[in-house]
């Protein structure tokens, strides 16, 4: 297909499939949540923690989100994301299909798959984002913009719900949930075309190139997104392992919950809107002390042997999860001048993935060599302890400023999985 002019307007039918590709996040996220703990007996003797099979996306997304706009500038937008949507399929769904021999005696060959994964996704969100934008214009933009964001938390619950559904039929059930690009794909290559930029276009991006990166401003909010995207995936990663260690086995069940936790992280993002008149002094301690609040929870609930507890407290730390994500990225990249932004949403997604990844190792290093089933809810308990504290420090460190100012080319947020 020939590259043609980007018109001012697009129908739906474009948007929607965008939005669709986007979701894909969502799902190397959270699918294999529920069966984490068939994980766990699965590579029980591994010197790795086997929650890195779930984490390890997120470090391709860290190493690539900075040069992602790049990247998508020098390839185009249209074939990188058809060969990337292809490529997410095949490596997705490869511990399925590939013989059990291979991926079933050591963990090595899962991450590697689980790493081309994230290589593939993080070429799906950078080209997806791109092709909204130069899609679409003013108002129509922002809203698809904003969409993404709905669309990424609604289907992180339903893909949780499926991983537990299909996890009852074996560990490698769920990888086969990730053919879905295929399906997303097909229609993608008959919709979508590769836009041009104008003149006006290029010479703002030549502009934007040459301006420095905001150091001193980005520093502060990038070392706690990497505290945040660490402690918002241990709540993810490691509710299902608490549940187990309760009593609660069925993968099924486990799904249902972790998905019930995943609406209270939609609520709280959905509570950032009405709130987001307060400054980042006050919206991040309240959401880190939530978050730590419902770790610490967990920690006593699950030692006492009470199942409603633990629930309790998944519930409250994603409530503060999810008020912490879009507090952080605003607090980031909201007081920024539109020119300044590109570059700082990738800095602020590489950080968060960046904490996602290193979470699996920072639990295994608090265990300590402990049994991982006694042993993780007194983790967990530490670390809401330490949310707690890099609460009191941020109510301490961060001065009295809005979320954003007011620029007149608006805010673009990135979806990130919920």
């Amino acid at each position: 297909m020939n590259p043609t002019p980007s018109p001012p307007s697009r129908g739906a039918l474009p948007g929607v499939l965008l939005l669709a590709g986007s979701c894909l996040s969502a799902l190397a996220a959270v699918l294999l949540a529920p069966v984490l703990p068939q994980l766990q007996e699965q590579f029980a003797s591994s010197p790795l923690p086997p929650a890195l099979i779930l984490s390890a996306p997120a470090l391709m997304i860290a190493l690539f989100a900075p040069f992602a706009g790049q990247i998508v500038d020098r390839t185009g937008r249209r074939n990188l994301l058809l060969v990337a949507m292809v490529v997410y399929a095949v490596v997705g769904t490869a511990v399925a299909w590939l013989p059990e021999s291979l991926v079933s005696g050591s963990i090595a060959p899962v991450l590697v798959l689980r790493l081309l994964v994230g290589l593939a996704e993080a070429a799906i969100m950078a080209c997806c984002t791109t092709l909204i934008a130069d899609y679409y214009r003013g108002d129509r933009r922002n809203r698809y913009l904003g969409l993404q964001t709905v669309f990424t938390t609604v289907a992180a619950t339903i893909f949780i719900v499926v991983g537990g559904v299909l996890g009852a039929a074996g560990w490698r059930a769920p990888f086969w949930a990730y053919a879905l690009s295929i399906v997303i794909v097909v229609p993608m290559f008959f919709v979508l075309d590769e836009p041009v930029p104008d003149e006006g276009e290029r010479a703002a991006e030549r502009a934007a190139a040459g301006r420095p990166i905001p150091w001193r401003t980005l520093r502060l909010p990038l070392v706690t997104t990497v505290f945040g995207g660490f402690a918002f995936f241990v709540l993810l990663s490691q509710s299902a392992l608490v549940y187990s260690g309760v009593g609660i086995t069925d993968t099924q069940q486990i799904g249902l919950l972790t998905a019930g936790a995943s609406v209270a992280t939609a609520i709280g993002s959905i509570a950032f809107a009405r709130l987001a008149r307060f400054t980042a002094k006050v919206l991040l301690p309240v959401a880190l002390g939530v978050l730590g609040a419902g770790l610490v929870l967990m920690w006593l609930m699950a030692v006492a042997g009470v199942v409603p507890g633990v629930v309790a407290g998944a519930v409250l730390g994603s409530l503060g999860c999810g008020l912490l994500l879009p507090t952080m990225l605003v607090w980031a990249v909201g007081r920024l001048a539109f020119a300044e932004r590109g570059r700082a949403t990738g800095l602020w997604t590489a950080a968060f993935f960046l904490g996602q990844f290193v979470s699996p190792l920072i639990v295994q290093a608090v265990q300590a060599g402990a049994d991982p089933v006694t042993s993780l809810p007194p983790a967990l308990g530490a670390i809401g302890l330490a949310c707690g504290a890099a609460a009191v420090i941020l109510l301490v460190v961060v001065q009295r400023e809005p979320l954003s100012e007011k620029h007149d080319e608006g805010l673009a947020i990135e979806p990130v999985a919920a």
